[in-house]
């Protein structure tokens, strides 16, 4: 598997793999995240992310419409999102890696907006993309800080999980 490549102020891309097996709204994600980064490290307006995005390949693969919702919502809703995020970490929220930080938007994002999502689905979703995407151990970074939040944003679902054995309590 080949490492993301990463230009200054570009989100890393990594070479296909399995691309044909994926979701439409898998890609999404994979887009949305290429699109946070260049929010969080090249600090470029969400318009102009979004048609250089629209315009990679593959991208008429991706659903759109939660591209759109995840693009979008994460950059106007960041400060709400980075609310919520701060008190699960254990170092300051600058410290963290742009694609984790990006990712944790997104997971945050879709556990209050993408009710149709499955929690565990949210999660697993996003702790595949920072093992695809972010550092070396990112995921698990990821995983403890959206399983704080999933308590929290969907107690319902995870309850009713954890009432079955399907959650850690």
């Amino acid at each position: 598997m080949s490492e993301p490549k990463t230009t200054e102020g570009q989100a890393p891309r990594k070479a296909a793999s399995k691309s044909s097996a994926k979701s439409g709204r898998s890609r999404s994600r994979e887009f949305a995240l290429q699109g946070l980064y260049q929010f969080l490290v090249g600090q470029n307006e969400a318009a102009d992310i979004d048609v250089f995005t629209r315009d990679l390949s593959g991208f008429h693969k991706s659903d759109s419409v939660h591209y759109d919702a995840l693009l979008y919502g994460c950059i106007e809703q960041r400060e709400m999102l980075d609310a919520l995020i701060e008190p699960l970490l254990d170092r300051k929220l600058e410290e963290i890696s742009p694609i984790e930080h990006a990712v944790m938007w997104m997971g945050a994002y879709e556990f209050q907006h993408c009710i149709d999502v499955p929690w565990r689905v949210v999660l697993n979703e996003y702790i595949e993309l920072a093992k695809s995407f972010g550092g070396t151990d990112g995921h698990k970074y990821v995983n403890g800080v959206l399983n704080g939040l999933a308590p929290q944003l969907r107690a319902l679902e995870v309850d009713a999980d954890r009432a079955k054995g399907k959650a850690p309590h």
